[in-house]
């Protein structure tokens, strides 16, 4: 199985959404010291998932998604 998930730092505000296939270990790489978007802090948390029966369905969320360019839309969605 594949995910397509959001996480959310609250120190930054922000958001970041990508897609794995090991959600748990993803999120503990996220929450080190590296070099990337999410590694300037340690706090991120998964705010939302959904399940994909292929890595290509996962990705085609997560563009789909990241194509929204909207908080208010990520926020939405979180929130249903």
């Amino acid at each position: 199985m594949y995910y397509f998930y959001i996480l959310y730092s609250e120190r930054t505000n922000r958001y970041y959404i990508g897609h794995t296939e090991n959600l748990l270990q993803r999120l503990k790489k996220h929450n080190t010291d590296h070099k990337g978007y999410t590694g300037k802090v340690n706090d991120w948390e998964i705010v939302y998932t959904e399940v994909f029966h292929s890595k290509s369905e996962a990705y085609a969320r997560e563009r789909q998604v990241k194509n929204w360019k909207s908080r208010k839309a990520i926020k939405r969605l979180i929130n249903k």
